[in-house]
């Protein structure tokens, strides 16, 4: 089974030395021209502030990540499994995991992203400000962008079951055929804590058990083992509801 997540905003401190990001030694590195696009294209903006902050749609006080982008080709890059932060991936939390666990991981999981397109969770890169919802001056709206690259280097994936706990703004980098959504209630409604917190959570233990369900089915009897209420409405579209984290 395959598990596809969002980026989180929120990104590690970066590292003070180490090698810079090697595009031919990413996952997927058909990916580089496309890639190279985005990368040329955002650090040119970055080098003006006030274009960057709007194009971006940041604020002024996150002016420091603007400026950190037009370093990107040289500055020191970390493992994504490290990079990202903040509460999905809090909740994972990919350090504790015993090494079985984490070698599942690095094969099962992929990250998507604005900048990178797709990214393993071993993959060295740099921390950056790049949104998928973003329009670039050449490139243009990134959605799209990516939705033309991946389709070919992403289609050998597309045999196997897929948990897809993308976010919105990810989701039409690529449509995978048979993909499973999760949508986590409480009280009756999505809340984004309780959503991205229970998400992480699921990955967690799906890896720790070593679990690969075959069907959307599956999949659901799976969760309920773990302890999860899960209720199908629509066969590729899982609901887990949460009473309290």
């Amino acid at each position: 089974m395959l598990i596809l997540l969002p980026p989180s905003e929120g990104k590690a401190a970066a590292p003070r030395r180490g090698g810079p990001v090697d595009l031919d030694r990413l996952t997927a590195p058909g990916l580089r021209a496309a890639r190279e696009a985005v990368l040329d294209d955002l650090v040119k903006i970055s080098v003006d502030p006030a274009a960057a902050l709007d194009t971006l749609g940041l604020s002024p006080g996150q002016v420091a990540e603007v400026e950190r982008n037009t370093r990107l080709r040289d500055a020191p890059a970390l493992p994504a499994g490290k990079l990202y932060t903040g509460v999905l991936y809090d909740a994972l939390d990919l350090a504790s995991l015993p090494v079985p666990a984490k070698r599942r991981a690095g094969k099962q999981v992929l990250i998507f992203s604005g900048l990178w397109g797709v990214v393993g969770l071993g993959d060295r890169i740099p921390p950056y400000r790049c949104s998928a919802g973003v329009r670039l001056p050449t490139v243009g709206p990134l959605t799209g962008h990516w939705k033309a690259a991946l389709a070919e280097p992403l289609r050998e994936l597309d045999e196997s079951l897929v948990l897809d706990l993308r976010s919105s703004a990810y989701a039409p980098m690529w449509a995978p055929r048979n993909a499973v959504t999760v949508r986590v209630l409480h009280g009756g409604k999505v809340v984004s804590h309780f959503n991205k917190a229970t998400k992480g959570r699921i990955v967690r233990a799906l890896l720790l058990a070593d679990a690969r369900p075959k069907t959307p089915a599956k999949l659901a009897d799976t969760l309920r083992e773990f302890g999860y209420r899960v209720e199908a409405h629509r066969p590729h579209q899982l609901d887990v509801v949460v009473e309290a984290l």
